[in-house]
């Protein structure tokens, strides 16, 4: 963890998708900073080692199992997110997500649903939990994971392009609503980071490509000639988690090593 120590002492964070890549970091760095943190997320062992090594390392974290497209679940997450952290979060990062490729007419309306379902309408269901006793409160920092992929055109990647256009669209709008209520709502926009997702997706397939090739292919377009690390987002995150984002609110910021178009 590379954060600055006590940098966002006695915060209180909540991240989504805290279990693995981004998120697992994004909360690592957010509890080294001095934030309490609760991670939220399907795979229970999974968070369970993200608070192990939170706690390890000497924070403090809780995992509570979530389904970000669940009402029910939601709901349960936050009542047991505030009770954990003894008050409303200053920091919210809504950090899961779903990824599909393919060519537009091969997908079926089922999966443009699904991921629709996880990557806007579950910040809209997890932000919509937590933001009355933000303001109540007097304020803090929600950070949405949107993409580069939201910003520009992705060849074969129609709905999960859709769905991280309008994060940043909602990002706009709910920094818009709450500019006077002490709520500081941002974006950030990875392009290719090295987690997995690349790799275990079907963009290679789609492309006529090993797994190996995509990810050459993507270093190699990348003018710094490298992926992107969970770390360098996370702390980014971690900027905008802060008091010093206040006059950032309603932006979405890219982190791509320089690639403009994905």
């Amino acid at each position: 963890m590379s954060a600055a120590s006590g940098a966002l002492e006695g915060g209180r964070a909540v991240v989504t998708g805290g279990s693995r890549g981004i998120g697992r970091a994004i909360a690592e760095q957010l509890a080294a900073a001095g934030c309490s943190v609760v991670v939220g997320g399907r795979d229970a062992e999974a968070l369970l080692q993200t608070v192990k090594a939170i706690e390890s390392a000497g924070g403090t974290a809780s995992a509570v199992g979530l389904d970000v497209t669940d009402d029910d679940s939601v709901s349960a997450f936050a009542a047991a997110a505030v009770d954990a952290l003894g008050g409303p979060p200053t920091v919210l990062v809504n950090n899961a997500g779903v990824y599909k490729a393919g060519r537009f007419e091969d997908i079926p309306m089922a999966e443009w649903q699904r991921v629709m379902d996880v990557n806007l309408f579950g910040i809209v269901r997890v932000t919509q939990a937590f933001l009355p006793g933000m303001v109540e409160a007097g304020g803090g920092n929600i950070v949405n994971i949107a993409s580069s992929a939201g910003k520009w055109a992705s060849l074969y990647q129609s709905p999960y392009n859709a769905s991280k256009h309008a994060v940043i669209g909602l990002t706009r709008c709910l920094a818009l609503e709450n500019a006077k209520t002490g709520v500081v709502v941002t974006a950030v926009c990875p392009g290719f980071v090295d987690t997995g997702l690349l790799l275990e997706s079907e963009l290679a397939d789609v492309y006529g490509m090993t797994k190996e090739g995509l990810r050459e292919m993507a270093e190699t377009r990348s003018p710094i000639g490298r992926l992107t690390t969970p770390d360098e987002v996370a702390e980014l995150v971690l900027y905008l988690s802060g008091p010093g984002a206040a006059p950032a609110t309603g932006q979405s910021y890219s982190i791509t090593g320089g690639l403009l178009f994905v």
